[in-house]
């Protein structure tokens, strides 16, 4: 099990770091969501993976640590308002520049 999460949060991380580095508005926010994904499976997966088991502790021998899935819960609903926040400004850039190019122009591309 930890193998399966520690390959998909690994996956998620090479994805999101690939399109981050791509010079294309739309991808390097697809990258950035991915990364945010990643993050938000770390920090689950750190207050251990147990099947089955109550979230609050009570006289269960067993039990999850409820702190990461809070943590989760808000990292998503922060990273959503985010996401809408640079998808809008991302828009703005390309509707005010006709280009959705990240990186900055060269003196050349002035030109």
């Amino acid at each position: 099990m930890e193998i399966l999460v520690a390959s998909a949060i690994g996956i998620l991380t090479a994805g999101g770091l690939y399109l981050v580095l791509r010079l294309r508005t739309f991808p390097v926010i697809m990258g950035i969501s991915l990364l945010t994904y990643a993050v938000n499976v770390f920090l689950f997966a750190s207050g251990r993976l147990t099947v089955g088991a109550p979230p609050i502790l009570s006289d269960a021998t067993t039990y999850t640590d409820p702190l990461p899935q809070a943590l989760v819960l808000t990292a998503i609903v922060i990273s959503f308002g985010m996401t809408a926040v640079v998808v809008m400004i991302a828009l703005g850039a390309y509707l005010g520049g006709d280009d959705d190019h990240v990186d900055d122009p060269t003196p050349e591309d002035a030109v």
